[in-house]
């Protein structure tokens, strides 16, 4: 079996939001308790980093150049070297107690970006959307840490995920891409990891980091287990495709939290792995302005 290897001499914080940008052929990441955006082109080596005023949860390309950056505080518009530009609009959760945390574009090229509730006390995060407008809404509530975005190839489904109640969900929409009612798609037992970032393949398969769980996983349509590999690591945070035939599967991990000796016992912990796989991923398109 094919087993994941890093990128490249790369060790971060905390990275997530792994995003493929075609015609560049390149790999952009966040690196979230950091402030940090990252590209890296793969053929070249070339790594550049970009510093933002606060963590940076999660963002997308914007068609047009530049950035639409979910931070603690609000979400705003950056052009193409960080610099903040336009705010969209304010965090809607208490930024003291909850960051943004994953996020990314629909079909329609909107940008959705969900928080994390921090102190655990309740489910006080949600999930929001900004149209293409820059119009925000909040269209989910009753999470403990937003996650695991992803769309169905015919669009008519919104997977998330809530890490901490270790629960991925299954939201139907419309044709206009409106929510209706979410329902469960998997629930995870003790020892099998817990829902984190995630990615759709063509043919409609979710793939999972499997945070906690020292592994990644792919699920069919119904939920079914079809495939896992196993990480040198504890805690995947999210996948996406990329390369030339969207058929490499970027991972990336995290070393927020861990003590010495695991850092010691696992010291790629915060890299980024690839992982060859046999379908194709999704192609996720930029954030669309009107």
């Amino acid at each position: 079996m094919t087993e994941p290897q890093p990128l490249f001499d790369y060790i971060g914080h905390l990275p997530e939001c792994p995003v493929w940008q075609e015609e560049a052929q390149a790999l952009w990441w966040a690196d979230i308790l950091e402030g940090e955006i990252h590209r890296y082109h793969p053929a070249s080596g070339d790594h550049r980093v970009l510093r933002f005023p606060e963590e940076v949860g999660c963002f997308a390309l914007r068609e047009q150049g530049g950035f639409i950056v979910a931070m603690r505080s609000a979400i705003w518009l950056a052009d193409e070297n960080g610099t903040l530009v336009t705010k969209v609009c304010d965090n809607p959760s208490n930024p003291a107690l909850a960051r943004f945390n994953d996020g990314g574009t629909d079909h329609h090229g909107r940008f959705y970006a969900g928080t994390f509730w921090g102190p655990g006390d309740y489910n006080g995060a949600l999930l929001v959307r900004v149209d293409n407008d820059l119009t925000p809404h909040v269209i989910q509530c009753d999470i403990h840490g937003a996650n695991g975005l992803a769309f169905s190839p015919d669009g008519r489904w919104m997977y998330t995920s809530d890490t901490p109640n270790g629960i991925i969900w299954r939201t139907p929409l419309d044709d206009n891409g409106e929510p209706g009612d979410r329902a469960t798609f998997k629930t995870f037992a003790q020892g099998e990891g817990i829902p984190d970032g995630a990615a759709m393949d063509v043919e409609g398969c979710y793939w999972s980091a499997l945070f906690d769980g020292y592994r990644i996983a792919r699920f069919s349509p119904q939920g079914e287990e079809l495939e896992s590999y196993r990480l040198p690591v504890r805690c995947p945070t999210m996948v996406c495709f990329g390369g030339e035939q969207m058929k490499t599967l970027y991972i990336t991990t995290t070393r927020e939290n861990m003590d010495e000796q695991e850092l010691q016992a696992r010291p790629l912990s915060g890299a980024i792995f690839t992982l060859p796989v046999a379908v194709a991923g999704m192609k996720k398109g930029p954030f669309r302005e009107a």
